[in-house]
């Protein structure tokens, strides 16, 4: 065991600089201990009940996260930001979860300054292009995929995910889609354009189109057209919305908004975020 005991030879002064030191390194040790037990015990009730199969996260708190820990670099704002990713695969797979889409950029965020943008789209080509080449990603069966509007993104960054999703198209464990350039009004728009263009193209008339006009017809044409919609979507930093994620598949979806800032997640908030999804009684309507 450490001997936390000032030496024998340390004046009175050294002494009691060391007593509030000593007292926080235990209060810390404390803490950990309590916290490792209380997450044994959720990850225990947590793997007792099925799993979602689709989880969708809005990665919200970047900037706050920089502001509260004085970063001021975009760069390495978001660089923190995409790391985080690392750890959600690896709860994922460790728990069985399915699928995971995780909203990193939407519309709206281009109004933002052009060294935000440049820092969020630089941090996301650095994490795909690592996740290409990192062969725990393999052995994982991790599926790289992305939706969203391509035309808003660099050529860089479009080169990055497609070559992700090239590298990991064998891989069927679990699928991680990223929802870049993405907004739920402007994929429920793009899907009704898609649907008419088809009809065009197929000689219809407006008439004949209109009659063709359903929520199956617009569920081809959406991005992603076969993906199951998300049983739990998760927001972080303490913003009860979904800003336009997924509105067309989220009507069924259980939602779950916690405090903590996206870089900070714990691995104790994604079970607690589970947890909740399982205790709840979806009766889909009915």
């Amino acid at each position: 065991m450490t001997d936390l005991s000032p030496s024998p030879g340390a004046e009175p002064g050294q002494q009691s600089a060391l007593r509030p030191q000593r007292g926080r390194w235990v209060s810390g040790l404390a803490w950990r201990l309590v916290y490792g037990v209380y997450e044994r015990q959720l990850e225990r009730q947590v793997r007792a009940q099925p799993m979602p199969g689709h989880i969708g996260i809005i990665l919200d708190g970047n900037r706050r996260h920089a502001r509260e820990t004085g970063l001021n670099d975009p760069d390495l704002i978001y660089q923190r930001g995409a790391a985080k990713l690392d750890d959600i695969l690896a709860w994922s797979v460790d728990l069985g979860v399915r699928r995971v889409t995780l909203w990193v950029f939407s519309p709206d965020n281009l109004r933002r300054s052009d060294a935000e943008i440049g820092g969020i789209f630089g941090a996301v080509e650095t994490k795909m292009r690592a996740l290409a080449a990192d062969p725990h990603i393999h052995r994982r069966g991790v599926h790289i995929a992305a939706m969203g509007r391509r035309d808003l993104l660099p050529s860089a960054l479009l080169d990055a995910i497609d070559s992700a999703e090239a590298a990991t198209r064998g891989n069927d464990q679990i699928t991680v889609t990223l929802a870049i350039g993405y907004g739920g009004r402007e994929e429920i728009a793009d899907a009704g354009r898609a649907f008419l263009l088809d009809c065009a193209n197929r000689g219809l008339s407006t008439a004949e189109a209109a009659a063709q006009f359903s929520p199956d017809a617009i569920q081809r044409h959406l991005y992603l057209a076969d993906m199951p919609d998300p049983d739990l979507i998760i927001r972080t930093s303490g913003e009860v919305r979904l800003s336009g994620f997924m509105l067309w598949q989220s009507v069924h979806s259980e939602l779950y908004f916690c405090d903590i800032n996206w870089p900070m997640l714990r691995r104790i908030d994604y079970l607690r975020a589970i947890r909740s999804f399982q205790r709840r009684d979806r009766r889909f309507g009915s």
